[in-house]
């Protein structure tokens, strides 16, 4: 386009410098180097528009693909977050059926109709109590197994800290004796 502009001016420029007036073809090689100058300018102006429509398609094509982008990161975020309540929703409904069932069993030992469902009630509690510190003895004695000193297993399987910390001592101390003297 430069070039074809360059030539057009260096064209139409050429004859008023280089030839002499007196000369009886000099008008005719200026008209040739005038048609010459108008059809370079013609073609540099067709480059031109070419490239401008080339850059708007490009434009054009860079915001579709930003858009897709956009599009595909926004779904992407809409479904992670679906995942992710979806997840926590789980979460949050699945300790309900224990926790009903334990309330169950709590109520029953507690507001008993009569001294036999009372006395069943204290055996299922006694063997739900047995089969949890069972679980804790077990994790207790993988932790102790790792190289985990008391200190560590009272704070993070017994979740007793703080002001709790010496009532885990004895916990973990009644855990021990109960399991290990079978």
């Amino acid at each position: 386009m430069w070039v074809l502009t360059g030539a057009a001016v260096t064209l139409w420029l050429a004859p008023l410098v280089a030839l002499d007036k007196r000369i009886g073809w000099h008008k005719s090689m200026q008209g040739l180097s005038l048609c010459g100058a108008v059809a370079c300018a013609i073609g540099g102006g067709n480059i031109a528009r070419k490239l401008a429509d080339e850059a708007e398609i490009e434009a054009l094509k860079l915001r579709a693909v930003k858009a897709d982008v956009e599009d595909e990161i926004a779904t992407e975020v809409y479904v992670s977050r679906t995942q992710r309540q979806q997840d926590a929703e789980a979460i949050l409904a699945a300790p309900t059926t224990d926790l009903q069932e334990v309330r169950e069993r709590l109520e029953a030992l507690y507001e008993p109709e009569s001294e036999k469902e009372a006395e069943a009630a204290i055996t299922t509690t006694a063997d739900t109590s047995l089969e949890l510190a069972g679980k804790l003895y077990a994790e207790i004695k993988e932790a102790r197994e790792a190289g985990k000193t008391n200190t560590w297993i009272i704070e993070n399987i017994l979740k007793m800290k703080g002001r709790k910390f010496a009532e885990g001592k004895v916990r973990l101390q009644e855990l021990l004796d109960q399991f290990e003297s079978k």
